[in-house]
């Protein structure tokens, strides 16, 4: 069996742990097979379309390794915040942004995994191992990983920042990066062990779900608060001390800097500066006490809930006779909405562009409501940036075809069908009324309430639209049967069609603006955009 570098650096701290009461040797016996196992896995940023080998080509590579150059990419990107200025508060807030996002990304979609794993149970909890070596090892096996890859991030920009301002920066940042590590396991695992608690079986796995969608919405939207936390004024940055910075957490990490480089002393720095320290340092005295607790309650992952079978609704039976003509069209309606209701895998990958589709739009208000008032804003067009919402159609269009369990696919093959248009067709609908539409009409209520009645038809123009585009985009990107093929096999080769396709949201809403200025303009451009539907739709689908 290998024996990996990473556990000869670890035989180093030996000591330590044999103080902790774990068994090390056991430990890293644990932790070397995982290891072993982990080159086979794929992680969720460097998946992308890959043939097999050749039988001669039988050496394992480790593929989170090889996808590292990703992050360092990315944190080449952060260098002109750590070199430009010595403004601390701004530059590092966004350099730690940027790592706790690409960091927290990659714990939920690769690591979340590894917390809740309970395959390996039924061998290691039989025999004379105690829970906690094996909590231990999880933790030290989650931490190896984020080690390499905040390691890939910060590297170049610390070492900047060390020829730039100095060794005592250097040595902040890198205990800054420690704890930030330290905390994202560890709310992480909080966050589990809270759900483990209240919920078990199909409803515990779906809530695990929910949360990881939480993190990446959460993620996204506090990126931009971020940002908007800072105020430019003739090149000079600006912060305005408020309560509610208290919940931007990057901003803890870079109040340091400014409190033991820039002398600031202000009650703002010295308590976010405490926070940085003291917050990690009790979260993980919590949950080390809670380990046997979140260990206990893992088993319930492997309980199944009994599924409780919904009572047809008439008038849900008769709305989809309305949307879909034709039995075989109702029935891969059906089939399509259960998936995408279903399929962990698939929530996880595409709700959080759900959830940014409905956040991005009022990013923009915002903007224009700090360079303006409320009036101005109900009295303009800045309702327009709705179509914000239809950036990620594209996205779902493409995600569509993928599955976690795309070896089921082979039912198509045995079905009576002579083509699949059909098929294509429910499922495009599946996918505007069950995921599309609620988020669009949850948006129009708010934009009525903020804008008036005024803008109903202008909301009816944006959903046409929608339709049209999502057909445009069908007929654009590669096509494939819905839920065929594996998410392993997501690559970039569509990328840049998914990029061109924003092109259409801006000829859209150019039209529509253009469409303001007569009486009449908008109805017309409902009529004609209504019409223009249906015959894409007609052909999309036919060529399909």
């Amino acid at each position: 069996m290998e024996d990996f570098r990473t556990l000869k650096v670890l035989d180093r701290f030996k000591n330590v742990f044999e103080k902790m009461g774990v068994d090390y040797s056991i430990m890293r016996r644990i932790l070397q097979v995982k290891l072993m196992m982990d080159q086979r896995r794929v992680p969720t940023i460097f998946s992308q379309s890959t043939k097999k080998k050749k039988a001669k080509d039988t050496k394992e590579v480790n593929g989170f390794i090889k996808s590292l150059w990703i992050y360092v990419l990315v944190g080449l990107f952060t260098i002109p915040f750590i070199a430009l200025g010595n403004h601390y508060m701004f530059q590092m807030s966004i350099f730690f942004g940027i790592t706790m996002f690409m960091v927290m990304s990659s714990m939920i979609s690769d690591f979340s995994s590894v917390l809740l794993d309970v395959r390996d149970k039924n061998i290691l909890q039989t025999k004379p191992i105690s829970r906690k070596t094996i909590s231990v090892a999880k933790f030290v096996h989650i931490s190896i990983y984020l080690f390499f890859l905040t390691a890939s991030i910060a590297t170049i920009p610390m070492v900047v920042g060390l020829f730039k301002h100095g060794i005592l920066f250097f040595l902040i940042g890198i205990i800054e990066l420690i704890l930030i590590n330290l905390l994202i396991v560890v709310i992480t695992a909080l966050l589990y062990i809270l759900i483990l608690r209240f919920f078990d079986g199909e409803k515990l796995k779906d809530m695990i779900n929910y949360v990881q969608i939480g993190l990446s919405l959460a993620l996204m939207v506090g990126y931009q608060v971020l940002i908007r936390s800072f105020e430019i004024f003739d090149f000079n940055i600006v912060l305005h001390p408020q309560w509610w910075h208290v919940f931007i957490v990057p901003m803890w990490y870079a109040a340091p800097f400014e409190w033991l480089i820039n002398g600031q002393t202000a009650s703002f720095y010295l308590i976010f500066s405490s926070l940085a320290l003291i917050v990690p340092i009790v979260a993980f005295y919590i949950y080390l006490r809670l380990v046997p607790t979140f260990e206990k309650n893992l088993q319930k992952l492997s309980s199944h809930s009994k599924i409780k079978v919904k009572k047809k609704s008439k008038w849900k039976d008769a709305l989809l006779s309305c949307i879909c003509r034709s039995k075989e069209e109702r029935a891969f309606f059906r089939f399509a909405s259960l998936m995408m209701k279903q399929e962990r895998d698939f929530k996880l990958k595409v709700y959080p562009s759900l959830g940014f589709s409905f956040v991005i739009p009022f990013i923009f208000i915002f903007s224009v409501i700090r360079e303006g008032s409320y009036e101005q804003l109900a009295s303009g067009h800045s309702y327009l940036t709705i179509y914000f919402s239809m950036i990620i159609i594209p996205t779902i269009v493409m995600m569509l075809r993928y599955s976690g369990k795309y070896k089921g696919s082979w039912i198509y093959k045995t079905l009576p069908i002579k083509d699949y248009s059909t098929l294509f067709k429910g499922t495009l609908k599946a996918f505007l009324v069950k995921l599309y539409i609620p988020i669009y009409l949850l948006l129009s209520i708010i934009f009525v309430v903020i804008y008036g009645g005024r803008i109903i038809p202008d909301l009816v123009v944006v959903l046409i639209d929608s339709f049209l585009y999502t057909m445009i985009c069908f007929i654009v990107l590669k096509k494939a049967i819905p839920f065929s093929e594996a998410f392993e096999t997501v690559g970039q080769s569509e990328g840049w069609k998914a990029f061109l396709l924003l092109i259409p949201i801006a000829v859209f809403a150019g039209i529509h603006f253009f469409s303001l200025s007569s009486s009449i303009g908008i109805y017309l451009n409902i009529v004609i955009t209504f019409i223009v539907n249906l015959i894409v739709w007609k052909i999309g689908i036919r060529k399909s």
